[in-house]
């Protein structure tokens, strides 16, 4: 049973940073690629970044030279540093794994509130 389990939400003011970290049950290299998403109110999920097996990164244009994906493949981490927070990054956010079968696996979500 695959577990991941995300944490570091909570409530910053407009320009502040959060970190989010994903705590991934087993090793990360059983999952062909690690992301993070959004859902705002309303809103559909958005992918916002992803980091494969190997290490390459995308990247929203909406979070493009603000938030950073990284991973420790020794703690089994999924980490997303979030800089420069604007209002309209206010969502819940979700860790993903994606299986090199193709399913996908998801947390249960951490709430961040960019106030103004």
């Amino acid at each position: 049973q695959v577990q991941l389990v995300e944490s570091g939400g909570g409530l910053v003011q407009a320009g502040g940073s959060l970190r989010l970290s994903c705590a991934a049950s087993g090793s990360m290299f059983n999952f062909a690629a690690m992301a993070w998403y959004r859902q705002a109110p309303g809103k559909q999920r958005e992918l916002l970044a992803s980091i494969t097996n190997s290490g390459n990164t995308n990247y929203a244009n909406s979070v493009k030279g603000r938030f950073t994906i990284s991973r420790d493949n020794a703690k089994n981490t999924v980490n997303l540093q979030m800089n420069s927070l604007k209002p309209e990054d206010t969502a819940v956010y979700y860790c993903n794994a994606a299986g090199w079968d193709l399913i996908s696996y998801w947390g249960q979500g951490t709430q961040v509130t960019v106030s103004s």
